[in-house]
């Protein structure tokens, strides 16, 4: 666990944005004291397509979040996300040491559980325990001290493409930053939006970014089930320009103001003022023509959610419902309709247990963020990235090329 006065920092790459959370770590908790948040242009549903576009943007956020928290940044918690991630169920047993069940067992069946045959160009980022087995006894969440000949352990795995983690490390490197741990970000968000409750009473996680859906499914307090999907904001965003006639950057302006999921809930009279191409005069249009382009592709992203949820044999163990988190919850009406879709009851995840800017910070589009510094606190783990320190002479020409 982290110590009273650590600085703790997340690295939230998205599609959209590039997003650096710094927190305090205090005698009540965790203090947000600084954020930085830069356009995302050298991503791809969550992938880094572009090194030098994604290594500006990172720079730039870290820089922002480093002035506002008055402190410097050296390691980062990174969020991973991206189609190529795969999680699956693994199980491993292995032999009591002296028939108690000590440190080294646990170990052990852990390594066991990750010992599985995968392709040369993917990597294990998570091996999380979902439930030990002492002899024939189940459902043991902390077997350490008990006595037994045979001990299992059911984990959930989370591999990634090598190409995908290492492009990640590349753009830490040049920007100086040690990467201190690589997580999964639909389990970052988890961690800063979910009640313990909901955890235990089976609740899945849907993280909609601008280029990816990320599902996380709890039941039992324990993870069982993760997904990425290969949809998200951008489309909506993509249908506005095209369905409105206008540039995208103006779609994407619309779409967060004046957005709403269900057309029923739009009054018939409202008008917005869309921008044309071509040079061509501004329009004025009806706001239920923006929320007719919007509601069925929103609904589309949630069918795919429950096809997933189906899929993964967990649909009838979701007694929490779902929370929707990420900047595209933040349409209007998006938890109703997702409701009606998944028929499960539906909030919209706010991040929670943290203070400082909290009145920044409590949106979906910094969940994973606000997660990345939460899990830092709550579990550090050893550097697994260090990059060179930077000196004082890289630091003045880093400015420089910033201002030039």
């Amino acid at each position: 666990m982290a110590e009273e006065g650590d600085i703790i920092a997340g690295l939230d790459l998205g599609t959209k944005k590039v997003a650096c959370i710094v927190g305090e770590v205090t005698g009540a908790g965790i203090d947000i004291i600084g954020i930085g948040s830069q356009p995302s242009e050298g991503l791809r549903k969550g992938e880094v397509i572009n090194v030098d576009d994604t290594v500006r943007a990172i720079r730039r956020a870290v820089e922002e979040a480093e002035l506002m928290a008055g402190c410097e940044v050296n390691t980062v918690y990174t969020g991973l996300a991206g189609g190529d991630i795969k999680g699956f169920n693994s199980r491993g047993i292995v032999a009591v040491q002296g028939n108690e069940v000590g440190r080294d067992d646990l170990k052990r069946v852990v390594d066991a559980a990750r010992a599985v045959a995968m392709p040369t160009d993917r990597e294990i980022i998570h091996v999380i325990p979902q439930e030990y087995i002492v002899d024939d006894q189940e459902n043991i969440s902390e077997p350490l001290g008990m006595t037994g000949v045979r001990l299992e352990a059911n984990a959930h795995i989370v591999t990634v493409s090598d190409t995908n983690r290492q492009n990640v490390f590349k753009c830490a490197e040049e920007c100086h930053l040690n990467v201190k741990n690589v997580v999964l970000e639909q389990l970052a968000s988890a961690e800063a939006v979910l009640e313990e409750d909901e955890k235990e009473l089976g609740v899945a996680v849907i993280d909609i970014g601008g280029g990816t859906t990320d599902i996380a499914i709890y039941d039992e307090g324990r993870l069982v089930h993760t997904t990425v999907l290969s949809v998200g904001g951008n489309h909506l965003t993509e249908d506005i320009a095209t369905g409105l006639r206008t540039p995208m950057e103006d779609a994407e302006r619309i779409k967060q103001k004046y957005g709403v999921a269900l057309m029923n809930k739009v009054d018939p009279e409202e008008t917005i003022e869309v921008p044309s191409v071509g040079g061509r005069p501004p329009r004025v249009l009806s706001r239920q023509i923006l929320s007719e382009i919007i509601e069925p592709r929103a609904e589309e992203i949630f069918a795919y959610v429950h096809r997933e949820i189906v899929e993964s044999d967990h649909q009838h163990d979701l007694a929490g419902g779902a929370v929707i988190t990420g900047g595209t919850s933040i349409l209007e009406n998006m938890p109703e309709l997702a409701e009606d879709v998944l028929d499960l009851p539906v909030r919209r995840g706010i991040p929670k247990d943290v203070g400082g800017l909290v009145d920044v910070v409590r949106n979906p589009k910094y969940a994973t963020g606000v997660g990345l510094v939460l899990r830092g606190a709550r579990q550090p783990e050893r550097p697994i990235y260090e990059s060179p320190s930077k000196s004082i002479y890289t630091r003045i020409k880093d400015f420089l090329r910033a201002i030039f």
